[in-house]
């Protein structure tokens, strides 16, 4: 039988019980969990806290072709075995990715825990192409999210050339990334890049289209995505 196993930020106590860290993480399961069975009721699906990967007192997963791993947090052990391990511990270099668009691609980056960025380009990475969404951005209130955000014309093109310059280097496999930047005037700063639908993409559910979490399931399992409002042409 087919497995899920999706990866989360959690407290785990004492006595076993696991404890989602915020209400922004239990939406993120809840959402993956309903594209999951949508798409395929048999397969099974399993939360697991990533502080019990880490715990030395945990007998680790073994490799397992039946099972797709689905994390919803960067806090991934590097023994994990899992295809898309190196992906993972790249993204978690942030101090890294920085530096590498700073000086091959040329675009300004954010220095340190300044500049951090406040909008987010959704980018699925298919087998055969890069599909854009709208660009997801801070609501008023703290935690919350909005999509569309409506920026001008004249950015987008230099906002995907970055998007798949940056892919490309990393010979990012299929998932659904978030590209998180910011910007100063007209000019794109770079902060970093999630592998995953990270907690911005919970604004996807109440936009009229694929929400992201269905269109990450997708990915990892190699499926056809619809195009997303906000593909180039």
């Amino acid at each position: 039988m087919r497995k899920a196993l999706v990866i989360v930020n959690a407290e785990v106590k004492a006595e076993g019980t696991t404890y989602l860290a915020s209400p922004a993480t239990e939406k993120m399961v809840m959402a993956l969990e309903t594209a999951i069975h949508a798409d395929s009721p048999s397969t099974q699906v399993e939360v697991i806290a990533a502080a019990t990967l880490w715990s030395k007192t945990v007998q680790p997963p073994k490799a397992d072709l039946d099972t797709i791993y689905c994390p919803l947090t960067i806090d991934i052990p590097t023994w994990l075995p899992f295809r898309e391990q190196k992906i993972y511990q790249d993204c978690k270099d942030v101090k890294g990715r920085r530096l590498w668009v700073e000086k091959t691609l040329g675009y300004k980056t954010s220095i340190g825990d300044s500049w951090l960025g406040d909008l987010w380009l959704p980018i699925a990475v298919t087998p055969a192409e890069l599909i854009y969404g709208e660009i997801i951005g801070e609501g008023v209130y703290p935690n919350s999210y909005e999509q569309p955000i409506t920026l001008n014309k004249s950015l987008h093109r230099s906002l995907f050339d970055l998007a798949q310059g940056l892919l490309d280097s990393l010979d990012a496999p299929p998932s659904l990334y978030l590209l998180q930047f910011s910007l100063k005037g007209q000019t794109i700063v770079f902060d970093r890049l999630w592998p995953f639908p990270a907690a911005p993409a919970i604004a996807s559910l109440s936009y009229p289209h694929p929400n992201l979490f269905t269109c990450y399931w997708h990915c990892l399992t190699h499926q056809p995505l619809p195009s997303l409002t906000g593909s180039p042409s």
